[in-house]
């Protein structure tokens, strides 16, 4: 792993704290970086809004042309499915070799960048070809994932004490960059007619991915923020707040020891549980709910949901560092079960108005599930080796999308779609409520003796 060298000699002592973990303070994030530690915020955020954006905008240019409804083409169900696998699988090994230091985060970005420039205009100019939307949805699932997943590591290392805003404004900078596009996609000009002028600005927005990954650093393994000291209560209601709410891993713990934790696979399961009701919500919104729906309100339906995801990861994010990690995961995943609910259980007189609701209420939860899913990895494990331990987890989104990549698979579960984001919303919601930090010390209830040792002794 590359980590910032400090440009000269700074008094940093390493302390630890009642559970034995090693902090290492007394370096500013100014000493490190030479600026603020809030670049390391925004230039992530950048990255991932950035990639985002530039997928946008080339999908945007495979559309037909005085095409309607392009977005909800059976045809592209497959390339969604395998633009997913991708990007969960890529995680974990560009998280082994980050921490190996064969691809620190200054190279990984512009990596992913380049692989976006290289594979994704293919589909612009043959939009009807299936090799070119093959090539589309591997080389723009490699690079998402990449690229978001070294920021969202980026950006979690340099934010200890609080990392669950940070965390999920990188995170939902994917949805959150590909939300203006979208919109002006849908309700603009017929994007087939300007295909030249939309390829021009993925590829431009992909230097500025490229750009932004070239300055990103990672502290010192164990780094602690200089001003908060790990073993002290902080005196910032915020921060005291966040710290009692959200305390840090008891340890540093490497890849193998997190795999032998229950908590670790029991993220995985909450992630996968989780991204099946975001699934059956996406493919409800986008088949206008089997029909029902005119094609400007699945466009309405489809913007809304795309934003609502954008800022579902900043939204929750913010809230879990006042609330908790778990309190606010447990409501994320309860949204998509309300939203697969709601129809069966109201009148069939809310129309329109519910289905617009329930598409921004599934768009929250898929942007806001994974973003504390990444700070509670960092929570529990540590820091150090945050890349391949979130590359674990993130290995759950294979789930969704091989369900989508299955022939037959979306067709055929279009009938129990709300049955569907229900039971897996309440099932992660409930696998959540059991997450704990591995190695911590439960309070328990103690029951006096019955017979002191001095009765027992006369």
């Amino acid at each position: 792993m590359t980590m910032t060298e400090c440009p000269g000699p700074v008094a940093a002592r390493e302390v630890t704290d009642r559970h034995g973990r090693v902090y290492r303070i007394g370096e500013t994030d100014d000493d490190l970086l030479g600026r603020a530690r809030g670049w390391m915020a925004a230039l992530p955020w950048t990255g991932t809004a950035g990639i985002g954006a530039a997928e946008a905008a080339f999908a945007a240019a495979a559309a037909p042309p005085h095409g309607t409804g392009w977005w909800g083409d059976g045809r592209l169900w497959w390339p969604a499915g395998v633009w997913l696998v991708c990007r969960a699988a890529v995680a974990l090994p560009a998280g082994r070799l980050r921490e190996r230091g064969r691809l620190p985060a200054r190279a990984a970005v512009p990596v992913g960048a380049l692989v976006a420039l290289l594979c994704c205009p293919a589909v612009a100019f043959a939009p009807h070809a299936p090799a070119a939307r093959a090539l589309f949805a591997v080389g723009g699932g490699l690079a998402a994932g990449l690229v978001q997943a070294t920021c969202v590591s980026t950006a979690a290392k340099w934010h200890p004490e609080r990392r669950g805003a940070r965390t999920g404004l990188v995170a939902g900078g994917l949805t959150c960059g590909a939300a203006p596009l979208v919109l002006l996609a849908v309700a603009g000009p017929d994007p087939g007619g300007h295909r030249t002028a939309w390829v021009a600005a993925g590829a431009a927005l992909c230097l500025l991915v490229a750009a932004a990954g070239r300055e990103l650093r990672d502290p010192p393994p164990n780094w602690w923020p200089a001003h908060a000291d790990p073993r002290r209560v902080p005196r910032d209601p915020r921060e005291r707040r966040a710290r009692a709410k959200n305390p840090p891993a008891v340890r540093q713990f490497g890849p193998r020891e997190a795999i032998r934790t229950p908590a670790l696979w029991l993220m995985w399961c909450v992630l996968g549980t989780a991204g099946a009701g975001v699934l059956g919500a996406a493919v409800r919104v986008v088949s206008g709910a089997g029909g029902e729906f005119g094609g400007r309100t699945v466009a309405a339906a489809v913007c809304g949901a795309v934003l609502a995801a954008g800022l579902g990861g900043a939204l929750f994010g913010r809230l879990s560092d006042g609330l908790g990690r778990r309190t606010a995961l447990v409501a994320a995943c309860l949204l998509p079960a309300a939203a697969g609910f709601a129809p069966a259980a109201l009148p069939r007189g809310g129309g329109t108005a519910l289905f617009l609701c329930c598409a921004a209420l599934s768009g929250l939860a898929g942007g806001a599930v994974g973003p504390l899913l990444a700070a509670m990895t960092a929570d529990c494990f540590g820091e150090n080796a945050l890349a391949s331990v979130h590359g674990v987890v993130r290995t759950a989104g294979l789930l969704p999308g091989l369900a989508v990549c299955a022939p037959g698979t979306v067709a055929g579960a279009e009938g129990h779609l709300g049955v569907l984001m229900g039971c897996a919303g309440l099932l992660a919601a409930a696998l959540a409520t059991f997450l704990r930090a591995p190695g911590g010390h439960r309070i328990r209830r103690i029951v006096p003796n019955p017979h002191p040792l001095g009765e027992e002794m006369a």
